[in-house]
């Protein structure tokens, strides 16, 4: 008899898939390379493979640990499994406040794309309503929508790119080779980790795993093609925008993507790009719903959060309690804060996050090991230099939400 406190395998490869690239597909694609150009002008090319190369080692750390533990929760689960319970809640911990902010931060990049001027706010909890009730009614109506919002941005990238190559005067000569190392490492390191929190979304497939059809077998294969079509995507793009606008015109301006296809002739593609930002905005929020949803559901089962969290919708089999309190909140964040500049601590989340899942691939035994450990020992390694990396600010506030989950923890295994 199946458990009825069980999520439902309704998701098949292509489905694990599609919702790795709608994770990191997402808004960071239209805007990410700005900051990157800042910190290491054309040297943003090597950004990119270190942070592909960093993305690999990380990816095939959660295939791995995903294979052997092929339920909801991701790094949390693998965590408590493999180093005990204090790792899987910091990095659940991570996961969860740094991507609730995630989450109100694309809503909001949403709805600057999409909302009337002063309707921002309205809009943005609007979305977080729509995709919520999305979410709630089932996994294949998540899958559905994402498989939608993930072809139309894709279409929405191809025309940009074409339009940059075909309606203005891209040279690969604006793309000093001399000038590739003229920031420094430092530099070069600093825009690897800015461009690989913008594709890190394909843990999303792990924290999926209860719902995945033969997981030990689908996810580790959906995460290495979600990871690889999104590094061709990445080095496509960042090539464009290169030729097009040259190092210090990517740096110049918010909307790299947006200004290189205004700069020809292809002005009309420009709405577009707006549009196909809005709709990857949409994408992200939508798959971040989901991940976090399944992270908080499996922290309620151990009593690392309510356990009244850790319900399971009869019909739907979905973590719906814990859907509509990450809906609520995120509104509520939406509502009183402006996020879109100001979610410096996930990034440390995020750092924390796949530390401990390399951490952790590196302790499985024999049997259950797909890929050498020196990959994973490169993946802690990657990830401490990426941490020295993080501007002092980002630093410090995701230091104190750190401690404030060592806290709530402590106060609950007392109580």
């Amino acid at each position: 008899m199946s458990n009825p406190q069980a999520l439902a395998r309704r998701l098949g490869t292509f489905d694990a898939v599609v919702i790795g690239l709608g994770s990191m597909i997402g808004a960071g694609v239209f805007a990410a390379f700005t900051p990157a150009a800042t910190a290491a002008g054309s040297g943003l090319l090597i950004g990119l493979v270190v942070a592909a190369a960093v993305a690999f080692c990380n990816a095939t750390s959660s295939a791995q640990l995903a294979a052997a533990y092929p339920t909801s929760g991701g790094t949390y689960i693998y965590g408590r499994e493999r180093l005990g319970p204090w790792s899987g809640y910091l990095a659940g911990w991570g996961f969860v406040i740094g991507k609730t902010a995630s989450a109100a931060a694309m809503a909001m990049t949403f709805a600057a794309y999409a909302a009337p001027a002063g309707w921002e706010r309205p809009v943005a909890v609007a979305a977080v309503v729509v995709l919520a009730a999305v979410n709630y009614h089932g996994v294949t109506r998540t899958a559905g929508l994402t498989r939608l919002l993930v072809l139309l941005v894709l279409a929405a990238l191809a025309i940009a790119v074409a339009a940059c190559w075909g309606g203005s005067s891209p040279a690969l000569a604006n793309i000093p080779g001399d000038g590739l190392l003229a920031h420094g490492w430092y530099g070069i390191l600093q825009s690897a980790g800015l461009l690989f929190f913008a594709f890190a979304g394909y843990a999303r497939i792990a924290t999926m795993g209860e719902e995945v059809r033969n997981p030990r077998r689908a996810i580790p294969r959906a995460i290495g093609i979600a990871l690889g079509i999104t590094v061709i995507l990445y080095a496509v793009i960042a090539v464009t925008l290169l030729a097009t606008l040259g190092p210090d015109g990517v740096a110049g301006t918010p909307t790299p993507l947006a200004a290189a296809v205004g700069a020809g002739t292809s002005g009309w593609a420009v709405p577009v790009v707006r549009v196909g930002a809005a709709v990857a905005a949409l994408g992200a929020l939508l798959a971040l719903i989901a991940g976090l949803g399944r992270t908080t559901l499996a922290m309620a089962r151990h009593h690392d959060l309510p356990h009244w969290l850790a319900a399971v919708h009869p019909r739907y089999r979905v973590p719906h309690r814990a859907e509509i309190a990450l809906a609520v909140v995120i509104c509520v964040i939406v509502a009183v804060a402006d996020l879109r500049g100001a979610i410096g601590f996930s990034s440390l989340g995020v750092l924390i996050y796949y530390l401990i899942a390399n951490i952790a691939a590196f302790t499985q035994p024999a049997p259950d090991r797909r890929y050498p450990k020196a990959l994973q020992v490169f993946g802690v390694l990657a990830c401490l230099v990426l941490l020295a990396t993080l501007p002092p600010l980002s630093a410090a506030l995701g230091i104190l939400m750190f401690a404030a989950g060592i806290v709530l923890r402590v106060v609950r295994l007392r109580s």
